[in-house]
């Protein structure tokens, strides 16, 4: 508990710090009979945060659901996947119509090239304009955010050092989040959305 504690602390810290963050993705294992996860860690090996897939479809939840979840357990943000091309972001481990905070739609989806809009949901529930934009290349594990002109955050495959390079798996990678940007889980839930449906834990 006092680990979570500390991890959680020394994320908050850094976020305020005036240089790039680097979170690292990976596939983690839990005790023997229990589901693998997707982990998020710092330099550190601390575990941040982490994503919790439910498969299954109800009368009251018709659509794929993934949570987001901070360290200990609590859920940060559920995601609703709506279509093959949109999601919908809601704050918290609740999907009424208030909690509604983001929207995603897919513009492009070929083979080397995706790209996504993520359209903000104000206080009033009402659409305002597009300020996010994600484009890359998932096979490549190459994902942008741009906000404007600006790069908020960027994926890219970890390489080992030596005289030649060699890429580590491609289950794991970084996600490097620039200054200006305070609300590190959000971008974290844009990145889980953009690889969504990918094979890249397996």
């Amino acid at each position: 508990m006092e680990e979570n504690s500390t991890a959680s602390d020394q994320h908050q810290f850094q976020a305020d710090f005036q240089i790039p963050f680097d979170y690292f993705v990976s596939k983690k294992h839990k005790a023997i009979g229990t589901s693998d996860f997707l982990g998020f860690t710092d330099s550190f090996g601390n575990l941040i945060y982490r994503v919790q897939h439910q498969s299954q479809k109800s009368k009251d939840h018709p659509h794929c659901i993934t949570l987001f979840l901070d360290a200990s357990g609590d859920t940060l943000f559920t995601i609703h996947r709506v279509n093959k091309g949109s999601w919908q972001g809601f704050r918290g481990n609740d999907s009424r119509e208030k909690d509604l905070i983001f929207k995603v739609d897919r513009t492009l989806n070929e083979f080397t090239r995706t790209e996504f809009e993520i359209l903000f949901v104000d206080e009033n529930n009402e659409d305002s304009k597009t300020e996010f934009k994600m484009k890359g290349c998932p096979f490549k594990r190459s994902c942008t955010i741009y906000k404007g002109d600006s790069i908020v955050a960027e994926t890219s495959l970890m390489l080992k050092l030596g005289i030649k390079k060699i890429f580590v798996s491609r289950s794991r990678f970084r996600v490097t989040i620039f200054p200006g940007c305070t609300d590190h889980s959000l971008v974290l839930a844009l990145i889980v959305i953009y690889f969504d449906g990918r094979k890249l834990w397996i």
